[in-house]
């Protein structure tokens, strides 16, 4: 089974996008806090399945800031943060729910656990992303969510 540092690390395209090995929490800090490269944007919507604009309203920041970074310079340090956290939210429904497609229609749609929110639009806090983790979690032990 592939630990959760892993699953994060290839939703976010693997060494290869990233630039170097991510073995650690403190490498991928480092790596939050100096900046993605820009390829990372790329790979996220890929493996989330979302578009730009979906993915800049998920992670709070504007589409324009987002297609400018994927074609030139490293992401600001928030903007790695909030990557970061939905390609944790992604890495963990893939591994809960078992199948791609089940977890991204799982992320996309309304969930009563969440008090009817979708799980993709609550990700843009971190009390967000803690609620749907939670809800995940409970999913994974056999609870209903």
């Amino acid at each position: 089974m592939v630990n959760e540092l892993q699953a994060v690390v290839a939703e976010l395209g693997g060494e290869t996008t990233l630039g170097r090995a991510l073995r650690t929490t403190n490498d991928l800090q480092s790596a939050i806090r100096e900046g993605f490269p820009q390829m990372v944007v790329g790979s996220v919507m890929n493996s989330s399945g979302l578009t730009l604009r979906q993915l800049s309203a998920t992670l709070d920041l504007s589409p324009r800031s987002l297609q400018r970074r994927r074609h030139s310079g490293r992401l600001a340090r928030y903007e790695s943060d909030r990557i970061y956290r939905l390609a944790r939210i992604v890495a963990l429904a893939k591994q809960y729910i078992g199948d791609e497609d089940t977890a991204t229609r799982w992320l996309k749609r309304p969930n009563r656990a969440l008090g009817g929110q979708v799980p993709l639009e609550l990700i843009d806090t971190e009390l967000g992303a803690r609620a749907v983790e939670n809800a995940l979690g409970r999913i994974a032990y056999g609870g209903v969510s």
